[in-house]
């Protein structure tokens, strides 16, 4: 099973967003305090919409109390700054991809430590950066195509008509 790390995310429908993306994805998210808000929140359950009981979500204190619990963890760091576009590299059926909050990113002092598993999305021009809740699904759905989208439902069928 994949898996989504938001350290420290801070707006409330992005997570919401990100949860149900992990439900249909069948990935697990891991969130790293401190939060720009309380996982109650009506924002939070909102934007997962009905998705959000089912959701397999662990919380944790602090980036340290992540790296204790999840010991030996092959973690790719989504970052604006890497050399490696998200799609040059082979991502395990257990990888965690960790995302950082959406005002200043995973903080260089993490980034250096792991240069050769930070990957970015490409973009054009000069913007700073994509939506977390797109970023999250674009390497997400990458790392399900690279693993044959493994458990993934097959297609469904049209309502009224036929293929």
């Amino acid at each position: 099973m994949l898996n989504i790390v938001l350290l420290e995310p801070e707006i409330p429908a992005n997570t919401g967003n990100i949860g149900r993306t992990c439900v249909a994805a069948g990935a697990r998210l891991h969130l790293i305090e401190p939060m720009g808000f309380r996982i109650g929140q009506k924002e939070v359950k909102r934007a997962g919409l009905d998705y959000w009981d089912q959701l397999d979500v662990t919380v944790y204190d602090n980036y340290d109390d992540f790296l204790k619990r999840n010991h030996g963890a092959k973690i790719y760091m989504a970052t604006t700054k890497a050399e490696h576009t998200y799609a040059e590299v082979s991502y395990e059926e257990d990888a965690y991809i960790m995302f950082g909050k959406e005002s200043a990113g995973i903080p260089e002092e993490i980034l250096v430590e792991h240069p050769d598993t930070c990957v970015r999305i490409p973009m054009f021009g000069e913007i700073r950066s994509l939506n977390l809740s797109n970023s999250v699904a674009i390497v997400l759905y990458e790392a399900l195509r690279q693993n044959g989208f493994m458990n993934l439902k097959e297609a469904g069928q049209l309502h009224r008509l036929h293929w």
